[in-house]
């Protein structure tokens, strides 16, 4: 492997007046105008902005990975080397070698059909073509530590499907490094991971920055990454720079008005009390009400029955935002199935609207739906492409029945008004909008029949923080003028802290923690619920320096009072002689 000394008064990348066009339509489309900054050896810097602003295509010119509709000019130095325009040749070798990259979704960006340590030797010895199969997966199994993979050698013959998101995301960083690059980009690296992963990544990030004095470009519009792990910070806005800084001089006194906004839309933990939050009459009927309910995946083939959900028990009222919170795997998308009529009810009880769930029948299920709004995590999936939007919106009053095609017409455009939107928009496609219309288009859709609980699975998560705030508010709004409940399911505890009423937090199917949103975020009493508030990043450099320590010294003092509880266990009892 290369020596990873290296002279920290040379930059590592220079980039001056970098323009990026794209062929669209009949006519070159600007993505990135006139871009100009460095990157120094052990600096960490994040370019940040909203999609669409430039932040990506200009970082993957770099690479020459623009579609065959791009173009490029200006320059782009790599270590002395130019890469705009560069041949096929120099970009290979710098690829992996000088420069790689951390993609926002490993499991698009890893081969399925091979294993992992099969494609982390295989960069190896591309790049090394006299390294011996045997030195690879050494090197490979070495990567795989140094990334902190819990089982090196078991990931290393696992193919990617059998790891999960945040092992996943550690391979394909032990596959970046494997050539010791001067300079990672890290694409939107934790976007998809639950904030206990998100935490663990960018720690490992910082460790291994630490240690390498790698260079590292991080691209985010998630501003609590930026301030927990950038030094330096350009933020860009439909293609330009719009401002650039250290990263406390960039949070605590922003100049520009767009970075201004930006900042203003980050849900910060901590902060939501003073949200105005919709008053509840709990002496009221629960709108959806869980007495020890198990909800199991029922036997498919070879696989058996999986338990879900055990034992779990809350309500939610009329006018009430429940946030329901944990990382993957924990259930809450089993109990919003389960209470959409997707999923049956196993045992206990599930009332909705004081209506039985468990044993209903098809037809009483279909007659209650009417009540029941869905809001999905992705707006783009869940929309028919075939479908102009009024129609997609007009779904549910079709399959209801009883309405006039003048009442339906009428209702739509009702609709478009309260989630304001332009009426005209009922004649457009889904890929003629962008996310944050999509996803209130999916509102007005949820809303169609005004239903008595909405069930938001993940509403936001693939929005701009800008779009998300005003999603939300919107949201508010209609909930707070209409009344419905609403099911808000997420694993993001800073909106949560925004939104939600009281908060139900789920662990590997089990409820450990219920209560108020300001008890349970602000004085947590189960480990789980505190690792998970702890994890959370925060727009605020200074506070998040604070947290990560907190975090640190927390985890360490549960990896004591572990080993001094094994310790205990390995005595022998009082009335027991030692083994000889």
């Amino acid at each position: 492997m290369k020596s990873t000394t290296r002279n920290s008064e040379t930059p590592i990348l220079d980039v001056k007046g970098l323009n990026v066009e794209f062929w669209v339509g009949g006519e070159w489309v600007t993505a990135a105008r006139d871009i100009n900054y460095t990157v120094m050896p052990g600096e960490v810097l994040a370019i940040v902005g909203e999609s669409g602003s430039g932040k990506s295509v200009s970082s993957m010119t770099l690479l020459g990975l623009l579609p065959k509709n791009g173009r490029t000019s200006g320059s782009a130095k790599l270590n002395g080397v130019e890469m705009i325009g560069a041949s096929q040749s120099t970009l290979r070798k710098a690829r992996g070698n000088n420069i790689a990259v951390i993609f926002q979704e490993p499991m698009t960006a890893l081969n399925p059909v091979f294993t992992i340590g099969f494609q982390i030797c295989e960069a190896l010895r591309v790049h090394n073509p006299t390294m011996l199969p045997q030195d690879a997966r050494a090197r490979a199994l070495e990567l795989l530590t140094l990334v902190e993979m819990p089982d090196p050698e078991k990931a290393f013959n696992s193919y990617p499907h059998q790891l999960s998101g945040g092992q996943r995301q550690r391979a394909m960083i032990a596959q970046s490094l494997s050539c010791d690059p001067d300079m990672l980009i890290a694409d939107e690296p934790t976007t998809a991971l639950d904030v206990t992963i998100q935490a663990e990544i960018l720690e490992l990030l910082r460790n291994l920055h630490a240690r390498l004095n790698s260079a590292i470009v991080i691209i985010t519009h998630d501003m609590g990454v930026v301030a927990d792990l950038a030094t330096n910070v350009i933020v860009m806005k439909q293609g330009d720079i719009v401002e650039r800084g250290e990263v406390r001089e960039i949070f605590h006194n922003p100049q520009h008005e767009y970075t201004k906004k930006l900042l203003d839309s980050v849900p910060h933990l901590g902060r939501g009390e003073a949200t105005g939050k919709a008053a509840v009459e709990y002496d009221m009927e629960p709108m959806l009400a869980l007495e020890n309910v198990t909800l199991e995946y029922p036997k498919h083939g070879r696989v058996p029955a999986f338990k879900a959900i055990d034992n779990a028990s809350f309500t939610i009222h009329p006018g009430e935002i429940v946030g329901l919170v944990g990382e993957s795997g924990s259930g809450k998308t089993t109990i919003a199935r389960a209470a959409v009529g997707l999923l049956p009810v196993a045992g206990g009880s599930m009332k909705l609207n004081g209506i039985e769930l468990n044993g209903i029948s098809r037809s009483d299920m279909a007659k209650l739906r009417k009540d029941i709004g869905i809001v999905f995590q992705d707006p783009g999936s869940s929309l028919n492409p075939r479908w102009p939007i009024g129609e997609s919106i007009a779904e549910p009053l079709n399959l209801a029945g009883g309405f006039t095609k003048e009442q339906i017409s009428k209702r739509v455009e009702e609709l478009l008004d309260q989630v304001e939107l332009p009426r005209s928009f009922r004649n457009r496609y889904p890929n003629e909008l962008s996310g944050g219309q999509r996803q209130r288009i999916g509102i007005a859709r949820a809303l169609a029949l005004e239903p008595k609980i909405l069930v938001a699975d993940e509403p936001t998560s693939a929005l701009d923080v800008s779009v998300q705030k005003r999603v939300l508010e919107l949201l508010l709004e209609i909930q707070q003028r209409l009344g419905f409940a609403v099911l808000f399911v997420t694993h993001d505890l800073a909106l949560v802290d925004e939104i939600a009423n009281r908060v139900v937090v789920l662990n590997h199917g089990k409820i450990v923690e219920q209560g108020a949103t300001d008890q349970i975020l602000r004085k947590p009493q189960d480990p789980y619920t505190k690792r998970l508030v702890m994890a959370v990043p925060v727009p605020d450099p200074d506070e998040q320096v604070a947290r990560r320590q907190a975090r640190t010294a927390s985890i360490n003092l549960e990896e004591v009072a572990k080993a001094q509880a094994a310790a205990e266990s390995a005595k022998p009892a009082a009335d027991e002689p030692a083994s000889e």
